[in-house]
């Protein structure tokens, strides 16, 4: 039986697309935690620094170049700033079970931060989800509902209690993971718990 990992993660972090494209590839089975990353940097003191520094960000345009080179996986990204982040967050968690979620987790990424596919509004959204075989009809009817919206604001204070400060943020049991370079910290653990 797989161990399993939750995964912490905002559509707007392209480090959370590259490690989303590494842990589908590993034995885990995999909790989808959706979160509104900038509520939870403001809920624990942090800030977005390649947001506000325009050398980090120049940096990190060019190092995701390189791990997306290194996962062999496609960066072609949309406007960012344009993406409706919380409705597509909510998709995931408006989805009728686990392996639709993945699956729209899966194209949403994609869509995103490797297809440079606009995302500004849940018309957009469920086009994209349209093309997985997601029933979107009943998807589009549960996105904006106030029980979705209600599970992403506790998904999002849930992070924050448990010390998130970022995305992606990966636990294996408690012990908690950030970023994409540190997925082999987390290979170790899972090898280490197997034996």
């Amino acid at each position: 039986m797989p161990h399993t990992v939750e995964f912490y993660f905002d559509f707007r972090s392209p480090y959370s697309y590259m490690a989303y494209s590494q842990l589908a590839r590993m034995e885990v089975e995999v909790v989808l935690k959706p979160m509104v990353v900038l509520k939870v940097m403001e809920q624990v003191g942090n800030v977005p620094t390649t947001l506000i520094c325009s050398a980090k960000a120049r940096y990190a345009r060019v190092d995701l170049g390189r791990w997306a080179q290194r996962y062999g996986i496609p960066l072609n990204p949309t406007d960012i700033k344009a993406v409706d982040g919380e409705a597509c967050l909510r998709a995931v968690l408006a989805a009728g079970s686990a392996k639709d979620a993945a699956t729209i987790t899966e194209a949403l990424y994609r869509a995103c931060w490797g297809e440079a596919k606009a995302l500004t509004s849940k018309e957009e959204i469920l086009a994209v989800l349209a093309a997985t075989g997601i029933d979107t009809e009943a998807l589009g009817a549960r996105v904006d509902s106030p029980e979705v919206v209600a599970t992403l604001e506790r998904s999002t204070n849930e992070a924050a209690e448990r010390g998130v400060f970022g995305s992606p943020t990966v636990f294996f049991g408690e012990q908690m993971f950030f970023g994409n370079d540190r997925l082999d910290f987390l290979r170790e653990a899972l090898a280490q718990a197997a034996e």
